[in-house]
This record gives structure tokens, sequence and C-alpha cells, in this order.
């Protein structure tokens, strides 16, 4: 049998799922790796570890598959080709001599150019660049932690401008080092989310390099989302294999929830929480505080048909530039992270399994709402002076009240890009897929649709961030026929219905924003 092997490489661990043509999953391997602090609000990895972790588990996978078809590791299963998916705004600069980063890398929860964008913002910036990029002025984005790296490694600066330093995203810090060096590449998806990409003319933009002060030749190049663009070092895996598809870890997932129609939407639940709804070739902008994202761009990626458009309620969409797909998205920077806090900071439960059943042993949070700020809020406050707050408690509070307020926290801070999302729209969302380790919580689910007040979908398969990448490198080398053939193969697993009375929904809500609020600049 043939098969596409997906690299998903997440915040917290890599992992490697080969799928076979009917998109199941056939092996699967995952490793954590560290995650280092070293100062507030810093958030850090080592490149080589992400690098050498996903190099094992994808050989681990391969390892597991061909065992389970010939009983010998060495027969391996015939791949047709590598698919890529990534965390997407984590900055990587290296030597492109040496192949070595010249310093940790920048994690996207990282706050350390707040004032950076604080200060840009006060001299005018935010228009421009939201204009340009689709983004708000946050930290979050990778252009000012690669302009911070240029400026605090010492020497980087010239360096780069010499050409002899190498900037990516994990995706590019991947295929440099799966080609050995050959190919320097990201897909339009990933682009988009740097700060430093024109939404419009699908390129890198002169001005905004000029504003941030990074050399072109630090960048990548940026390649089709779906689309051959090199081959894996022989010696890595026994025989070359080609890299045929490349996607930010949320674009990938909307691809492999078979969202490919204009208002169709997805929510992952993974570190953090990313609502994406597609829009089709209009760039739209959004009027409440989500992002203008690439969602994926051809030449082999289903695209709206000609003419097939978004409407957003009657309102003119920016000029559609030619194969490429856009999506509205809501980040939410603290979901799995929280409940990873529990376990980890609070040591309040041995592993994150336990906080389904700890919440359930009580009825409500007894009016205990936590706002898991701890790297400032996403959409659609985008305040990245707000910190982590734990309110309401008194001396009945129990652990069981913190744990059912920790799940609740992820599901509301969902509600707010929902609504965010339906106000852009211009129309009520009918029901919302998800995915997403998270996802697999039926308490959470169950509390997600009432919040909502619509439906939740959960498909059969929710590894579905890593089976867009493996979609995306399938209908580039005809593994997979078209879009038709993958809307086919996603089915859903089980539907969440809304049971909470609208009147309840609207008081929880109102309380929800109340704390939220105590939240804000605190870190000003």
């Amino acid at each position: 049998m043939d098969y596409i092997l997906a690299l998903d490489q997440g915040t917290t661990s890599s992992r490697a799922i080969l799928f076979d043509r009917a998109g199941q999953v056939a092996a699967l391997a995952q490793q954590e790796f560290k995650q280092h602090f070293p100062q507030p609000g810093w958030v850090e990895h080592d490149a080589r570890e992400i690098w050498t972790s996903q190099l094992a588990v994808a050989r681990e996978c391969i390892k597991k598959m061909a065992v389970a078809q010939s009983g010998y590791a060495q027969v391996a299963p015939n791949i047709v080709a590598i698919g890529i998916t990534n965390q997407r705004e984590t900055a990587v600069l290296w030597d492109r001599e040496t192949g070595q980063p010249v310093a940790p890398a920048i994690v996207w929860q990282d706050r350390r150019t707040a004032g950076r964008c604080d200060q840009l913002r006060g001299l005018g910036h935010a228009k421009r660049i939201l204009r340009k990029t689709g983004l708000v002025l946050d930290a979050y984005f990778s252009g000012t932690k690669l302009e911070w790296l240029l400026d605090h490694v010492p020497g980087a600066r010239a360096r780069a401008e010499r050409g002899e330093l190498a900037f990516g995203t994990i995706d590019s810090w991947l295929i440099w080092n799966l080609t050995g060096g050959r190919v320097h590449a990201t897909d339009a998806s990933n682009a988009s989310r740097t700060l430093l990409f024109n939404l419009h003319t699908l390129q890198w933009d002169d001005e905004l390099l000029a504003l941030l002060h990074i050399p072109r030749s630090v960048l990548p190049q940026v390649l089709p989302s779906s689309g051959v663009l090199g081959e894996t070092e022989a010696a890595l895996f026994g025989a070359p294999i080609r890299i045929a598809g490349v996607a930010g870890d949320q674009q990938a997932a909307t691809f492999g929830q078979a969202c490919f129609a204009p208002g169709m939407a997805k929510n992952t639940y993974g570190t953090g929480c990313f609502m994406l709804m597609n829009t089709g070739t209009a760039a739209v902008p959004s009027r409440n505080q989500l992002l203008t994202t690439v969602a994926w761009c051809g030449p082999s990626s289903p695209l709206p048909r000609e003419g097939e458009g978004w409407g957003g309620g009657g309102r003119k969409a920016v000029a559609k530039p030619s194969r490429a797909c856009y999506a509205l998205e809501g980040s939410v920077f603290m979901a799995g992270a929280t409940i990873q806090w529990l376990r980890d900071g609070l040591q309040m439960i041995a592993s994150a399994d336990e906080v389904e059943a700890l919440a359930a042993s009580v009825p409500d949070t007894g009016d205990v709402y936590l706002v898991p700020a701890f790297a400032g809020l996403g959409a659609p406050d985008w305040d990245g002076h707000a910190r982590g707050t734990l309110i309401g408690m008194t001396r009945g509070t129990t652990r069981a009240h913190i744990a059912r307020a920790a799940l609740e926290s992820i599901a509301l801070q969902v509600a707010d890009m929902f609504g965010a999302m339906a106000r852009d729209a211009g129309f009520a969302l009918k029901e919302l897929r998800v995915d997403g380790g998270a996802c697999r919580n039926n308490l959470l689910m169950q509390m997600q649709a009432d919040f909502l007040g619509v439906p939740v979908v959960r498909p059969q398969v929710t590894e579905t961030t890593a089976l867009g990448a493996a979609y995306l490198a399938g209908l580039a080398t005809g593994f997979w026929s078209g879009a038709d053939e993958i809307t086919a193969q996603w089915a859903v697993e089980r539907r969440f219905e809304p049971a909470m009375a609208d009147g309840h929904r609207a008081a929880k809500l109102a309380r929800w924003r109340q704390a939220v609020a105590r939240s804000r600049a605190w870190a000003q």
C-alpha cells in the first residue's frame, strides 16, 4: 500500500502520521520536547531539538508501518510524498554554512517584543500593517521577533546583510534540514503570519521590510502550499521522498476539515485555540479584531470556482489575486496550555486526561472564572499586557471548581471569537467543526455547544492538522484526485447539541466579559 507521511510540528511536541488513501491513520508517533521560559513573558525552543525530535518520530512512524506490513523494520512502506504542518509564528535564525541556529527559537507565545509593537503603534504604523498583512500589530507574529534577533544576537544584523544567515518559521527550518540545505522556502499560509508578507500581492513587502529593518536576503522563497518543492536527503529515510505540501497548522486543519466552501468554519483545540472561516478568493478585512490570512495557495489546492467569492454581508472585498484562498481567523493563546498549567504549574492533576472527570464532579464553577491570559489576550481583545486572572473564589472553592473554570475558559474564549466571526460574516454561523487533542473532551465540547448556541461537530478523524498537510501533498502528487474525493472522506463521529437556555447563556457570557475586563492591561 502507498501512504502520505505528514510531519506535524507543534508547540509542545513533534508528531508524524502515515495516512492511507482513505484518509485514515495508519501509523503515528509523537515526542514532546522541552519548553524554555528564561524570563517572564519569554518562551523559547531549541530549534535543534525540534529537528531531531521531528526526524525521530518520522523514522519511528515508518518503522511501525514496516513492522506491521512485513515483520521487518528495514522494509519501509511506499511513501509517495511528505506534507509539513507547523506551529506558525515561531521564529528561527540560522547559519547558512553550518545549518546551526544562532539563537534559541522565539516561540509564538513570546511577549518580549510587545513594547516594540506599542512603539510602532504609537508611530501610526498599525493601520498600514493591517491593510497590507491582514494582521493586528502584536508580538504574536514573527516580524518583530526576527527584528529582535537581528538586533540582539551579536553580529547577526551584519551577517544577515551579507547573506550569511537564513530566517524561517518552523516549516522553513524543517524543509532546510530535510533537503540538506538545498531548499530555503515557505508557503503563503506561513508567510502571511510574519507581518512582512503582502496579502494582496502575495510577496514579501519592501515597505514592511524597511519598517522592521529586515534584509530581504534572510527570507525564504514563498512557494505554493500544494506542489513539489524538493526531495529529502536519501540518507534520512533510505531513499529520497518528495516534499509536496506545506501549510501552517491552522490552515492545514481547515483543509483537513474539508472547509473548501466560503462560510465554512472550524476550530482547533491545541496549545491555543484557532478558529478559521473560509472566505474564498476575497481577503476580507475584519471589523471585529479578527485576522485576515492566506488559507492556502495553489496550484494543486482546491480553490473557489471563478466568481465564487465572499459577500461578507454585501461589503466590498479587497482585490483578489489569483491562486489563493483566504480566511478570517480568531486566535486564542491558551487552550490546551491552560490544562498543561493545571498539571505542571499548579500540579492539580497528574495528567491532562484527568481534568474532565474532576471538572464534572461539580455542577458548575461556583461563579469562579479563570481568564488564562498568561501570554496576553488574543482575538478579539488583543491585549498583550493582560495577565492570567482567577476570580470569584470563596472558602468553598475547590480544585474541581478551578478545573471546571479552566475548561470553561477555553469554551468562553472560543465563544468570543465565534461572535466576532458571525458579525464579520453578516450572518449567524450554523455549526462549528472541531478538531485537535482537546476536542476529545466530551464535557468541553458540550460546554462549547452550550456557549455558542449552535451544534459542535466532531469528525471521525480528529488528526485534521496532519491530515490537511497530507491532503495538500497528496493532491500535488496525484495520490488523491481532488476536493470532491477529500470531501467524501470527511465523516461525523459525534454532534453536540446546545442544551443551555438563551437567557442563561447570555448571563454566562456577560459574566465572563466582566472577568476578562479585570485581567486587562495588568502588565502595562
